[in-house]
């Protein structure tokens, strides 16, 4: 847990042993009777906040850093006075394995064990616990991935609603990136595969429309592939896949899977004598560099980011890296999204709750949420609560090439197209 810290090289120093401490901050302030979730969590000296995370899951694939990048946004929250006066006690991220369970147990926890005032960051792939921490007034952040980022009250996408239902809008970023990639839309093909999950499927269901919409002939849209374990044998996808197109390879192949799954199709693909582009949304992360078949199997693919590149020049970026080595003490470690979805999570958790004042309670934080907006921010303009209803609309494009990553496609912000 974070405690009170003076300066943020004091707390990089010390951050091996504050995170082995118990908090004293549980107390809370008095409230209306009957009103208890009100306050929960607010002490007159802290704020209570924890995560949900897969820092584990049955594929081996992890999202652990999202705790690591969290806890750099809040230790410098907490190194420039805090909210209002209030240091962020930050608890940790509880494991959910990726089980639907395990994540309802977690959100269980959070609230009526450790009475956290706010869930930041929520990082898995299923979100069991939403309805229950949307039923408690929890304020919940996250990448906005799934269906429950979309319409609640008490839960944010940091960077928007990129599931929406009908009525929303599309994120357009990867289609129109994949577009100017290709040289434009009109004429091209695109084959899309996901997992069968309900992830999967909202992901087939959205970006089979974006795509459509942004000029491209969807030739294929499946999500088939099983969630629970990566196939041992990609042959028969793969075969669908080359010939969905009348017959012929589709221009581009776009996996809305994890790494274990992308390295297996992609690979596959490539053996296939594929020639076409390959992209996914989640193959951002210099550690799978190291193992010479996965460089092998991600070179030349281009992964869709809803945020500022690692690699563009940026002082917001810059102030990144910085919180991420002090949170690491002071160890330079490689990047990843996932870091940067803990980071952005806990930081749109900070600006709406600076925002609230003195006097936090769930109203009035709330209420800070309905008239909020900043810009320039990593992953854009930011609003609420249009964030709730639709993506903020940016993105950018990185390919492997090399074993480096390069910029693709900038970052830029695209105009949503609505979803039916």
């Amino acid at each position: 847990m974070l405690r009170p810290i003076r300066a943020l090289a004091a707390a990089a120093a010390a951050l091996a042993l504050v995170c082995a401490c118990n908090s004293a901050s549980g107390g809370s302030l008095p409230g209306k009777p009957g009103d208890a979730a009100a306050t929960r969590g607010v002490s007159a000296g802290s704020i209570k906040v924890g995560g949900i995370v897969s820092m584990t899951s049955a594929s081996g694939y992890s999202k652990k850093d999202t705790d690591l990048g969290a806890r750099a946004r809040y230790l410098r929250a907490n190194a420039e006075g805090g909210i209002n006066g209030r240091t962020i006690d930050y608890v940790g991220a509880e494991d959910d394995g990726q089980d639907p369970g395990k994540n309802l147990a977690a959100a269980r926890k959070l609230v009526q064990q450790d009475k956290v005032f706010a869930v930041a960051p929520m990082s898995s792939v299923t979100f069991s616990g939403a309805d229950f921490l949307e039923q408690e007034k929890v304020p919940t952040f996250g990448w906005g991935t799934l269906p429950s980022f979309c319409g609640p009250q008490y839960i944010y996408g940091f960077n928007g609603c990129l599931v929406p239902s009908p009525g929303g809008t599309l994120n357009q970023t990867w289609p129109e990136g994949i577009g100017q990639v290709l040289g434009g839309a009109k004429g091209k093909s695109v084959a899309i595969i996901a997992n069968d999950s309900d992830a999967g499927k909202f992901g087939i269901r959205t970006f089979q429309q974006g795509f459509a919409g942004a000029g491209f002939e969807v030739a294929y849209a499946k999500a088939s592939v099983p969630a629970t374990a990566v196939p041992s044998d990609w042959s028969a996808y793969v075969k669908d896949i080359l010939a969905s197109d009348g017959g012929e390879a589709p221009d581009a192949v776009v996996s809305v899977m994890q790494t274990p799954n992308n390295i297996g199709l992609f690979t596959t693909l490539k053996r296939a004598g594929y020639r076409g582009l390959l992209s996914d949304p989640t193959d951002y992360d210099p550690a799978l560099l190291a193992k010479d078949t996965t460089r092998q199997a991600l070179d030349g693919v281009h992964v869709l980011l809803q945020f500022e590149p690692f690699e563009s020049a940026n002082p917001r970026m810059d102030q990144f890296k910085a919180d991420i080595k002090a949170a690491s003490g002071g160890r330079e470690v490689p990047l990843n999204m996932h870091m940067l979805t803990g980071y952005m999570s806990a930081d749109l958790f900070v600006s709406i709750a600076l925002k609230a004042g003195k006097d936090l309670t769930v109203a009035h934080f709330q209420n800070a949420a309905r008239s909020f907006s900043d810009t320039g921010t990593l992953v854009g303009d930011r609003a609420e609560p249009k964030g709730q209803k639709e993506s903020f609309g940016c993105g950018a494009l990185v390919r492997l090439k090399d074993g480096a990553y390069e910029v693709s496609v900038p970052f830029k912000c695209y105009e949503p197209v609505p979803f039916k």
